[in-house]
């Protein structure tokens, strides 16, 4: 319908104008991240040229020689980069399965509990050591577990169990890194799936409660299946992490004796190129790594979304 108030009319010419400013606004905002990315994370990437040249820091990348793929078939070729490999999806699938099935588990109980004074105690408990860094972790955890730590000194006077070396064996020590990151990440990754788990219609527990469900049958036939759509979005954007294993926290507990089944690609990648000056190499390593991990990525979202209808654009 068509008004010839001109109230009406200088009304809609300036919301007009001012929902065109908005969008400028926003962009503006987002400017300052937008550039901070640039700077450190685009600028950066033309150093990867370095992994097809026999780089020498003296020439610079334009005067280093270019070899092709000369590193590329060293690393396929390399027994000791394949068991690497073998290290870092280990470690990152361990991780990945145990810090979805327990959370989840977890979630599910933390909900049953009444008591939310109690409740909210444990999920602070819970929660706190994912703010604390891996240096500050990997220090405590040296102590703890040492031969003549309080863990072993536990074992040995409360069941006569020798020390156990679990930063020097290599089982022990894949073990303390997929459970030590397992403690530390799993409160934080319960509050996912606790917010999901707030979003449930309330009337769906009533109603079954009135149909003289128990809470054990409330929880497998409403619970649990409102929560299988974030476990599928949780479960494959992790995918895109395969290939990460945690540097920091490998890098601050590892020690050479255990290379051979505790050294990841990050690792790796950091004594060949900082500390051996294999520019190139450690270049080309790290340019695989990245290559894997963004197909896994963008398999991953097509997969959320063809699963469970999640989509970032």
């Amino acid at each position: 319908m068509m008004t010839s108030d001109p109230n009406i009319k200088a009304a809609r010419i300036a919301n007009k104008q001012k929902g065109n400013r908005v969008p400028w606004v926003l962009h503006l905002m987002v400017l300052p991240a937008a550039l901070f990315v640039f700077v450190f994370s685009y600028i950066p990437m033309s150093g990867i040229v370095m992994a097809f040249q026999d780089y020498k820091a003296a020439l610079g990348i334009t005067g280093s020689p270019f070899v092709g793929l000369k590193h590329f078939r060293y690393m396929f070729e390399n027994d000791y980069f394949m068991k690497i490999t073998w290290n870092t999806v280990l470690f990152a699938c361990s991780k990945i399965v145990l810090n979805l099935i327990i959370p989840f588990g977890f979630a599910l109980l933390l909900n049953e509990v009444r008591n939310m004074g109690f409740k909210r105690s444990i999920q602070t408990l819970v929660y706190l050591p994912h703010f604390l860094s891996w240096v500050t972790l990997g220090g405590i955890l040296i102590d703890l577990l040492a031969q003549t730590g309080i863990i072993n000194l536990f074992l040995t006077n409360v069941f006569g169990i020798k020390p156990i070396f679990f930063l020097g064996d290599g089982t022990w020590f894949r073990l303390t890194i997929i459970f030590s990151d397992v403690w530390k990440e799993f409160g934080f990754n319960t509050i996912i799936f606790l917010a999901a788990l707030a979003g449930i219609n309330p009337a769906l527990y009533e109603a079954a409660e009135v149909d003289g469900a128990s809470r054990l049958k409330q929880t497998m036939h409403i619970t649990i299946p409102s929560l299988i759509p974030i476990l599928i979005v949780v479960a494959t954007l992790a995918l895109g992490n395969v290939l990460n294993a945690n540097f920091d926290q490998v890098f601050n507990l590892y020690s050479p004796m255990i290379y051979q089944q505790g050294d990841i690609i990050d690792t790796f990648v950091y004594r060949e190129g900082l500390l051996s000056g294999q520019f190139s190499f450690a270049t080309a390593v790290s340019l695989f790594k990245s290559m894997i991990s963004l197909i896994l990525i963008v398999v991953s979202y097509r997969l959320a979304y063809k699963f469970a209808g999640y989509r970032i654009f």
